[in-house]
């Protein structure tokens, strides 16, 4: 099938797949609907500002891993350095979550409701920025001139994900 753009393209492509995943033909989406959907400046804000905070929980734990092991006397190659940095960056997302959350609830639901916000875009971000990580300086450390490059590709992965959680799904994490 031949198509006028990419957007249409995109937008059939989305339809696709989201009109499979439904259950009840009656919540099946529109072209038009998908196109509108994209376009809600308040829920782009609002998962912009919820990457903002992920981006921030996982990378304390992931640039925290590798510059230990950057100074560090340990001879641990590099996918294992980054393999600990992601599960590092996880923890620290949820522990950040958790104390945020913390100040509007009970402890126990705080963590509860951190470790139930999405895993999907956490990894999403922790992978892409390794990678951008070990494509940038061809191995696990963290220099100040790729340090933008890393955060900026960890903040814009999981942004469409997290814009269509919080618009179809109603699901955010703060």
């Amino acid at each position: 099938m031949y198509y006028k753009n990419l957007d249409d393209s995109r937008n059939n492509l989305f339809l696709f797949f989201y009109n499979r995943c439904r259950h009840d033909n009656n919540s099946c989406l529109s072209n038009k609907e998908v196109e509108l959907m994209w376009k809600c400046i308040h829920t782009w804000k609002r998962s912009s500002i919820n990457t903002l905070w992920c981006l921030l929980g996982c990378s304390i734990g992931d640039f925290g891993t590798i510059l230990f092991f950057q100074n560090a006397e340990y001879h641990i190659n590099d996918i294992n350095i980054m393999i600990i940095a992601t599960i590092n960056g996880l923890i620290t997302s949820i522990a950040l979550e958790t104390f945020i959350l913390f100040k509007t609830m009970k402890f126990k639901n705080a963590f509860k409701t951190a470790m139930g916000m999405s895993l999907i875009s956490m990894l999403g971000m922790e992978i892409a920025m390794n990678y951008t990580d070990f494509m940038l300086n061809g191995k696990a450390i963290i220099t100040f001139q790729t340090l933008p490059a890393i955060l900026l590709v960890g903040f814009i992965v999981p942004l469409p994900y997290n814009y269509w959680r919080l618009k179809k799904l109603g699901i955010s994490c703060h």
